[in-house]
């Protein structure tokens, strides 16, 4: 329904990337009205280029955007090369050794963006939603209880009023309209990092069939990224403490390279190769405050996803995987209230105790991950030791997943997180030597490992399910009295005998 510059809608979704554009188009299946807000107009740059397997063969398979990401002639990610840990010589994995991502759906892509979010925002217009470019919101219609709707401003400059049964802020970490759902922004201690990152054109590929994975190095100032997105271009980030911001300061390009310097195996890798200067890929882009979580999530009319909730360190590649899993939690969640199937309170609690659950298991498994990179004369690494954390830390780490996974994660006072977190990063180092040994031959004991296979689990079983749909496994709930997903998806259902 319009009249003049105001219009109804079920959804106006704020954010046209990879977590608003799925959630858009998973609603838009169930028949429902949905807008797309989106301030710039596609293609656009952004970063978060390595995908992981649940995304592409599960969330973008439920979507319909599959097929299309098959035919876009992305790089092949098998796995990923970490030189990473006690011993010197890189180590990779393969997403083909664990049985759940086994077989025609063990590999991911490495994306240009521009591209790949193109891609999915074209897939919800097929299905339906109405997406408008170069509409930013200027605000959001809320009486206190409830927020209604938004305004915006189109591409001439017209406002315009949308009211809608729910607003999803899916802008990312710059969104401006997150408070209305109350709660605040708390930052990771342990995270505080800073990226500098640009592109590079002729760089040196791993060896076959390893030559698409995602390298990432350790070195004494951080870590880097070494991504191929084409079989010549390559995006390159240094991940440093927020404390030596001054290793980034003055003329970036120098700072980049001094920062490759200190990386033996980047320096090796694009010795031979130039940084791009020209067009979107031309420039050096910082980005601060990795690690954060909303202490809310949601209230009723609104509900955040993706990094408009909350984001962990980018080393696992988890940023589109964490919002488009969130997309999808919460596109369940829109689909069963308006479909009158599970009340308002209901759907949403079981969306951000599965999201917080995805999010802390990620946490997790990153905390162990650093802690197991031995380098005593780094400050960089020393810092990111478990034991030395704060309390305070450790405790905000708690409160996050404290009754949403209770049994799995055991965490009853920040002492013992501390131990627990320090015994997984051993056994990861442990699987990770056993892997080195084994000259690779299998790489069974780095999937057998809690904090992997932790990580792995919700999204080999998303990817699970749309594959086999009604002939996958029945789930059960991951809290007592939750819900679970439909058979196909798209809303979430009381469990059999529930």
């Amino acid at each position: 329904m319009s009249t003049g510059n105001h219009e109804e809608f079920d959804v106006v979704v704020v954010g046209g990337g990879p977590g608003g554009s799925t959630l858009a188009a998973l609603v838009a299946m169930r028949g429902h009205r949905v807008l797309i807000l989106e301030k710039e107009s596609f293609p656009r740059y952004q970063i978060g280029e390595s995908l992981l397997p649940a995304t592409v063969h599960g969330i973008c398979r439920l979507s319909g955007a599959a097929d299309d990401l098959a035919k876009a002639g992305f790089i092949l990610k098998r796995g990923g090369t970490f030189r990473w840990g006690a011993n010197p010589d890189p180590w990779t994995f393969a997403f083909s050794i664990s049985q759940k991502t086994a077989g025609s759906t063990s590999f991911a892509y490495q994306v240009e963006r521009m591209k790949f979010d193109k891609i999915l925002l074209d897939n919800a217009r097929r299905k339906g939603v109405d997406v408008r470019e170069r509409c930013p919101v200027t605000s959001v219609i809320d009486d206190g209880d409830k927020v209604r709707g938004v305004t915006y401003t189109d591409a001439d400059g017209n406002e315009h009023r949308v009211t809608a049964r729910y607003v999803v802020d899916a802008s990312g970490h710059t969104s401006r309209i997150y408070k209305h759902v109350g709660g605040t922004r708390e930052y990771s201690e342990f995270f505080r990092s800073l990226a500098l990152f640009g592109y590079f054109e002729g760089g040196k590929r791993l060896p076959a069939p390893n030559s698409g994975n995602i390298l990432c190095a350790a070195f004494p100032s951080g870590w880097f990224w070494y991504i191929p997105l084409s079989d010549t271009l390559t995006s390159v980030g240094a991940v440093v403490r927020r404390e030596d911001a001054a290793k980034i300061q003055g003329d970036p390009d120098i700072a980049l390279r001094n920062l490759i310097d200190e990386c033996p195996l980047i320096k090796d890798f694009l010795s031979d190769a130039t940084r791009v200067t020209t067009g979107e890929y031309g420039r050096l882009r910082v980005r601060k405050d990795y690690s954060y979580n909303n202490t809310r999530f949601w209230k009723p009319g609104m509900v955040l996803i993706g990094d408009a909730a909350c984001f962990v360190d980018p080393v696992f590649s988890s940023g589109v995987h964490l919002a488009t899993y969130s997309a999808l939690l919460a596109a369940r969640s829109i689909n069963s209230v308006l479909a009158g199937s599970v009340d308002e309170e209901a759907a949403f609690t079981e969306f951000e105790h599965r999201y917080r659950r995805e999010y802390g298991v990620f946490y997790e498994f990153l905390m162990s991950f650093y802690d197991m990179h031995v380098d005593e004369n780094s400050y960089f690494w020393s810092a990111k030791k478990v034991t030395k954390n704060t309390r305070g830390e450790l405790e905000s780490f708690i409160e996050l997943v404290a009754g949403i996974s209770a049994d799995e994660f055991d965490l009853s006072d920040a002492e013992s997180a501390a131990l627990r977190l320090k015994q997984r990063s051993a056994e990861f180092a442990d699987a990770v030597d056993e892997v080195v040994r084994d000259n690779e031959r299998t790489m069974a004991p780095l999937f057998k490992s809690s904090v992997v296979s932790h990580a792995m689990a919700q999204g080999s079983q998303e990817q699970t399910r749309a594959l086999l749909g009604a002939d996958a496994d029945a789930d059960t709930p991951i809290f007592s009295g939750g819900l679970v997903p439909s058979e196909d998806g798209l809303h979430w259902t009381r469990p059999q005998g529930g």
